[in-house]
C-alpha cells in the first residue's frame, strides 16, 4: 500500500530561506520569521489551532521592544496591507482593546492600529504603504504589553487579491511556499515527539541501547511543563520499587527547583539540553512542530514537522514512534483510538508572580481583564526562592481554568482566560481597597505557555483504571513506579460563584473515599504502584509507543500517573522496549507478548548503562557529564580522624526494627572535617554532615551470605544538603560502583531504594563523599536487605 500523508489543519509554512513567498505583486510574510524577534515571543502552542505559529507581544502591561526584519520585494510601488491577527479579549466583549500593535516600513507606520477587531484569527486590513524594489525594512511595534499577536502579513499591489482563509490558506501556503513538500531528514529508529520529561526519558534511554534517534521538540527548551516556560517542579518519586535503577536518567536532567513558580534558573533548562547533546545517537530538532504523519497500513512511516523559524519542513522516517507531545498530537494524526472526557476534565494553569521594588510601580488600566476584588483568588504566597536577594509573590498551580472548556481546539482560548484571571487579580492588588499595601508591587513573571494537564488518553492494550490502583492489582509487565496519590482537581468552590461557566482556581482532591466514608491514600509513596508497560503502546497502530499524561489509562487514574518525574520513567521503560523492537525486528506489543523478560531485565540495569551497537554488550559508562569527576572509590588506609558516636541500647533496637545489615553513621569512620547534628530528623542518636569537597563516611561492612542485595539510603532532605552526593559501592573483586544521592529530598521513614548489588562473601565499603558534589554532605543510616 502506498503511503497516505496526513496532515492537521492549517500546517504549512514558508519557505525556508526567507520567510516569505512572492510573486510580482503579492508578498506573503511569517511574522515568526523577521530576523529579530525583540521582546516578542515565538508562540507554538496553538499552531494546530491557529495553522502557524505566532509572535506575541507578552510585556506584563509594558510594551515589548519592536520585532524588525526586511522584506524583499520585486516591484516598487503601493501595495495594501492585510495582517492575521485578533482583537483576543473579543470573544468576551470585553471593553477595549489590549492587545494593539503597529507595523512600520521603511520607517513608516501604518495608521491602523492591529488587534482591535475580530474575535477570531482574520486578515485584518491595514490600508497602503509603498515599497521601493529590494530590501524593505519592517518592523512590529507593540503598544500595550497585553499580548498583542501576529500570524502574518500580506502586501500586494494586485486590486483584485483578496488573502485566503480556512482551507483556502492552507493550499495557499502550500504551494506558494513549499511546492516541492518537505525535504528527507533522514531514517530514524526511533523517533521521539515531545521535549518534556517523557520524551527526554525516551530519548536518552533509546540512545543509550545504540538506537538512531530523532528528538522533536517545538519549543527551544526541554522539560515541558517542568521547563522554565511553564514553572511547574518536576513530582514523583523514582529509583525505588520492583526496578529502583528506573529513574535514574531522569535524575541526571531533574530540577531541583525549591518553588513552583520559581527561579528561571532553578529549572535547569541548559542542564537538559546538555545532557541531551551529549548523546551521539540523539539528533536533537528544537524548534520544530511535528504537523503530521505518513502511514503505510496502519503504520507510521515518517513523522512529518516544521522549523517554527523558517518553516522548513523535514520528513523523518522512523521504524518507531513515541508521542510524548502531553496531547496526543501523533497518535491523533496516525488515527489512534483515544479517550477524551466530555466535562469534568482537569485544565490548564499558568502561575505568575510579583515582586516589591524600592519605589511605586505604575500598572495601567485593564477593563478587559476580568473584574475582580481583593477575595475573589487565594492570597498570594511569599515564595522560598529570592530574586536579587529579595522574595517574591508567587500564584501556584491552582490558578487553573478550562475544566469544561475544549481541551485540544480550545487551547488558546484557555490560555486567553488565564490571562484575563491574572491581570484582573494584579490590578485588583493595585487598585483595590488595599492599593497602597502593592504601590510598589511589580508583576515580574507570568507564563505564557499554559501547563494542562489533561486531553487526549491513548488506548493501548488494557486501560488502568482507579479500582487497579486501589486494589493493587499486580500485572506481569507491572514496572514504572507511580508515587503520587490519585490527584484530581475541580474548581475551588469558593471562588467559583463570580464565573461558574469557567472558574479559575481549582483545588485537589487526593486518594478514594473507602466505604466507611473516611479518606484513603490509593498509593504506596513508599515503593510506588508499578505501572504495567501494556499502557505505553498502542493498541491500533502498531509501531506507535507513548509516554506522558496521555498513555491508557481513565480520567481518575491519570490523578496519579501525570506527574513529570512519573512520566520520565515511562519514557526510559519506552526507550528500552524500542531497542528489543528494532533488535527482535517485532512490534511493541510483540515485546510484551515475546520478550518481556529480556524488557525486565534491561530495567534493572543502572541508567548509566549503555552499549554501542545493537549486538553490543551493556557497559557502565563512567564518562557521563555529571559522573566524569566521580572518585575512583579506593580504600583509604589511614580512616582514623572523627570519633564514632556511641548507639544507646535503645538505638540499636530501633535500628534492628529495619531489618537486614543496618549501617549507622555512628558506626562509620570519617577523614576531613565532619559535624555531629540532631536538628533534623534521623536515625538513631544523630547524623553527620560535611561540606562540600574531600570529606568521606566509610561504612565497613560484611556480607556473611551472598547473593543480590537492595541498597537503601536514609535521610531526611534539606534545602542546603547536595543534590549530587556521592556514594562509592566498594565490593570484593569488584569495579567500585559511583551512585549520586539527592539529599535535597528525603523523608527518615522512607527508605531511598538506590538499587540492587550482588555482593560476595566478606568485607566491602560504602564510601560517602562530597567530592564532585555541590553542596552539604549528610551521613545517617545505609541498609543492606537481601532480594530476589
Amino acid at each position: 500500500m502506498s503511503p497516505r500523508v496526513l496532515f492537521a489543519l492549517g500546517l504549512t509554512f514558508v519557505s525556508a530561506i526567507s520567510g516569505q513567498a512572492q510573486t510580482s505583486s503579492t508578498v506573503f510574510v511569517e511574522a515568526e520569521s523577521l530576523a529579530q524577534w525583540g521582546g516578542w515571543k515565538l508562540d507554538t502552542a496553538f499552531t494546530n489551532i491557529v495553522g502557524s505559529p505566532y509572535l506575541l507581544a507578552h510585556g506584563l502591561g509594558k510594551p515589548v521592544t519592536d520585532a524588525t526584519g526586511v522584506v524583499k520585494v520585486v516591484e516598487a510601488g503601493e501595495y495594501r496591507v492585510w495582517a492575521r491577527t485578533k482583537d483576543w479579549v473579543a470573544h468576551w466583549k470585553a471593553p477595549g482593546q489590549p492587545g494593539r500593535f503597529q507595523i512600520v516600513v521603511n520607517g513608516q507606520p501604518l495608521e491602523t492600529e492591529f488587534g482591535t477587531e475580530g474575535a477570531e484569527w482574520h486578515w485584518q486590513a491595514g490600508g497602503k504603504i509603498s515599497l521601493h524594489a529590494g530590501d524593505n525594512n519592517i518592523t512590529l511595534h507593540d503598544l500595550t504589553g497585553f499580548d498583542g499577536r501576529v500570524d502574518a502579513i500580506i502586501f500586494s499591489k494586485d486590486k483584485n487579491f483578496t488573502p485566503p482563509e480556512g482551507s483556502a490558506l492552507i493550499t495557499f501556503r502550500q504551494q506558494q511556499l513549499n511546492p516541492n513538500g518537505p525535504e528527507d531528514a533522514g531514517d530514524f529508529d526511533l523517533v521521539v515527539v515531545g521535549g518534556g520529561y517523557g520524551g527526554m526519558g525516551a530519548a536518552l534511554s533509546a540512545a543509550r541501547q545504540s538506537l538512531k534517534v530523532a528528538f522533536i521538540q517545538d519549543r527551544f527548551v526541554l522539560g515541558g511543563n517542568g521547563s522554565s516556560e511553564i514553572g511547574v517542579w518536576a513530582m514523583g518519586g523514582t529509583t525505588r520499587g520492583k526496578f529502583p535503577h528506573l529513574g535514574e536518567i531522569i535524575e541526571e536532567i531533574g530540577d531541583r527547583a525549591v518553588d513552583s513558580p520559581g527561579r528561571v534558573d532553578s529549572f535547569g533548562d541548559e542542564l537538559k539540553e546538555k545532557v541531551v547533546r551529549n548523546e551521539k545517537g540523539i539528533s536533537l530538532f528544537l524548534g520544530h512542530y511535528a504537523t503530521g504523519v505518513e502511514m503505510t497500513g496502519n503504520r507510521i512511516s515518517a513523522v512529518t514537522a516544521i522549523d517554527v523559524k523558517t518553516g522548513r519542513q523535514r520528513s523523518f522516517h522512523a521504524k518507531f514512534v513515541a508521542d510524548t507531545t502531553g496531547h496526543g498530537w501523533i497518535g491523533a494524526y496516525a488515527g489512534a483510538d483515544y479517550t477524551q472526557e466530555k466535562a469534568g476534565r482537569m485544565g490548564m494553569s499558568n502561575m505568575w508572580f510579583y515582586q516589591d521594588e524600592a519605589q511605586a510601580q505604575d500598572w495601567a488600566p485593564t477593563p478587559w481583564a476580568l473584574p475582580l476584588a481583593v477575595g475573589d483568588f487565594p492570597p498570594l504566597q511569599k515564595s522560598k526562592a529570592k530574586i536579587d536577594d529579595k522574595p517574591f509573590m508567587k500564584a501556584e498551580w491552582f490558578w487553573e481554568s478550562g475544566f469544561d472548556q475544549d481541551p485540544v481546539n480550545g487551547l488558546e482560548y484557555i490560555r486567553d482566560w488565564n490571562f484575563r484571571a491574572i491581570y484582573g487579580a494584579f490590578s485588583a492588588l493595585k487598585n483595590g481597597e488595599k492599593k497602597d499595601q502593592y504601590a510598589n508591587a511589580s508583576l515580574k513573571w507570568a507564563s505564557h505557555v499554559g501547563g494542562p494537564r489533561e486531553s487526549r488518553l491513548l488506548t493501548g492494550d488494557i486501560v488502568l483504571n482507579k479500582n487497579d490502583i486501589v486494589t493493587r492489582k499486580e500485572f506481569a509487565d507491572g514496572c514504572v513506579p507511580t508515587t503520587w496519590d490519585i490527584d484530581l482537581h475541580y474548581p475551588r468552590e469558593q471562588y467559583a460563584e463570580k464565573f461558574p461557566e469557567n472558574p479559575f482556581i481549582s483545588r485537589a482532591a487526593f486518594g478514594y473515599v473507602g466505604a466507611d466514608g473516611k479518606h484513603i491514600a490509593a498509593v504506596d509513596r513508599r515503593n510506588g504502584y508499578p505501572l504495567p508497560y501494556r499502557l505505553f503502546y498502542s493498541k491500533n497502530i502498531s509501531n506507535l509507543f507513548m509516554a506522558g499524561r496521555q498513555i491508557s489509562v481513565t480520567h481518575e487514574a491519570l490523578g496519579t500517573v501525570r506527574v513529570m518525574r512519573t512520566i520520565g520513567m515511562m519514557g526510559e521503560v519506552v526507550g528500552k522496549a524500542a531497542y528489543l523492537a528494532v533488535r527482535e525486528k517485532t512490534d511493541p506489543r510483540g515485546v510484551y507478548a515475546h520478550h518481556l523478560p529480556a524488557l525486565l531485565n534491561l530495567l534493572e540495569q543502572p541508567g548509566r548503562m549503555r552499549r554501542t551497537s545493537l549486538a553490543g554488550e551493556l557497559t557502565l559508562d563512567t564518562s557521563i557529564a555529571d559522573f566524569k569527576e566521580l572518585p575512583v572509590g579506593r580504600m583509604n588506609a589511614d580512616l582514623t580522624k572523627g570519633t564514632p558516636t556511641k548507639l544507646s541500647d535503645e538505638d540499636l533496637k530501633e535500628l534492628a526494627k529495619l531489618g537486614g545489615i543496618v549501617l549507622d553513621d555512628a558506626q562509620a569512620k570519617f577523614e576531613g572535617t565532619w559535624t555531629e547534628g540532631r536538628g533534623l530528623a534521623h536515625l538513631g542518636s544523630a547524623y553527620h554532615y560535611a561540606s562540600k569537597g574531600a570529606n568521606r563516611a566509610t561504612y565497613a561492612f560484611e556480607i556473611k551470605e551472598g547473593g543480590k542485595y537492595e541498597l537503601r539510603g536514609y535521610w531526611q532532605g534539606h534545602e542546603n544538603r547536595s543534590p549530587n552526593s556521592v556514594l562509592i559501592i566498594n565490593r570484593t573483586g569488584e569495579n567500585p560502583v559511583s551512585l549520586r544521592l539527592n539529599q535535597k529530598v528525603g523523608e527518615i521513614d522512607v527508605p531511598n531504594i538506590l538499587g540492587k548489588f550482588v555482593f560476595t562473601p566478606g568485607t566491602h565499603s560504602l564510601v560517602l563523599t562530597g567530592e564532585g558534589s555541590s553542596g552539604t554532605v549528610q551521613a545517617d543510616v545505609f541498609q543492606l536487605v537481601r532480594a530476589e
